[in-house]
């Protein structure tokens, strides 16, 4: 062994720990348990490999070998397009699809959290060569807790107050409390519906969740995930049976309509509740115009 094996083996190790960290499945299963996790796991330890040796090939001076580094970029890009077009595919037979913009918000945590792999082997490394073992494991903490950080973004407790409200008829129309859904014109569908559903108001807490919330992508992305954690009462071919998201158009509430099968407000406002912020449907009209 030479005076950078260990350096080397040490940002390896915290690195690849630091990516299975941040891989979870969780009640959407996704990635998938357990070759999903064995490709994510392997990529994460190829960028923690990248990273540990970067700062050797710099004290070496061997600058080609950095270069791999921007290499790593490009490749990490692939990865991204492999989940957009993995979960795209895959979208098509859900009974109550994801959408564009949660796939996308999905396929950018993927890439960038190699990125954070990389930052965590790379720190751990050079805090080895730069001082001892005992710094080395503090740095690999600290990256760890980091890493917790900007894994946790918003969700949409943050963004509204969520409020229980029994799925009613006014005629024809299905009403969430004022909020007008659609029109059910067979009476065995309504009977249905009102058996099953389960109706939500989301109260925005300011303007920029206004426009948030209003957003169509985060609309389904809260459907997608309620009828995910409870199930859903529908198949193929039902489309009065189709959970929707309607905003009332005077104050940017939003109405939830859904059926699932498990009938669990309290559990329903705590899925609704833990929803992610799309980062491609967060809008900040508040801050228009300030430097």
């Amino acid at each position: 062994m030479n005076e950078y094996t260990m350096p080397i083996v040490a940002g390896l190790v915290s690195g690849t720990l630091a990516r299975i960290y941040m891989l979870r499945s969780d009640y959407r299963q996704y990635p998938t348990y357990l070759h999903g996790r064995i490709v994510h796991i392997s990529v994460g330890f190829i960028a923690a490999g990248l990273g540990a040796v970067a700062i050797p090939s710099i004290m070496e001076k061997e600058f080609t070998a950095v270069t791999f580094l921007a290499l790593a970029a490009t490749q990490f890009r692939e990865v991204r397009n492999m989940e957009r077009n993995t979960l795209t595919v895959m979208d098509g037979y859900e009974l109550v699809p994801r959408g564009s913009t949660y796939i996308e918000g999905i396929a950018i945590a993927f890439e960038s959290r190699n990125y954070l792999v990389i930052l965590t082997a790379f720190s751990v490394t050079l805090a080895y060569l730069a001082a001892n073992f005992i710094i080395a494991v503090i740095v690999a903490i600290a990256g760890l807790l980091l890493s917790k950080v900007l894994m946790s973004g918003g969700t949409i407790k943050r963004l509204a107050y969520i409020e229980y409200v029994k799925p009613h008829f006014d005629g024809a129309g299905l009403y969430v409390g004022s909020i007008y859904i659609m029109n059910i014109g067979l009476p065995e569908r309504r009977k249905e519906i009102l058996e099953n559903g389960m109706g939500f108001i989301l109260t925005p807490k300011n303007a920029n969740s206004k426009i948030t919330i209003a957003n169509l992508g985060q609309r389904q992305a809260i459907l997608h995930d309620v009828s995910t954690a409870l199930g859903v009462y529908r198949d193929s071919g039902t489309p009065a049976l189709v959970p929707l998201a309607k905003r009332d158009l005077k104050d940017g509430r939003l109405g939830v309509f859904v059926l699932p099968h498990v009938n669990d407000p309290e559990k329903a406002i705590d899925v609704i509740g833990a929803v992610p912020a799309l980062e491609n449907a967060i809008r900040m009209p508040a801050k228009k115009g300030k430097p």
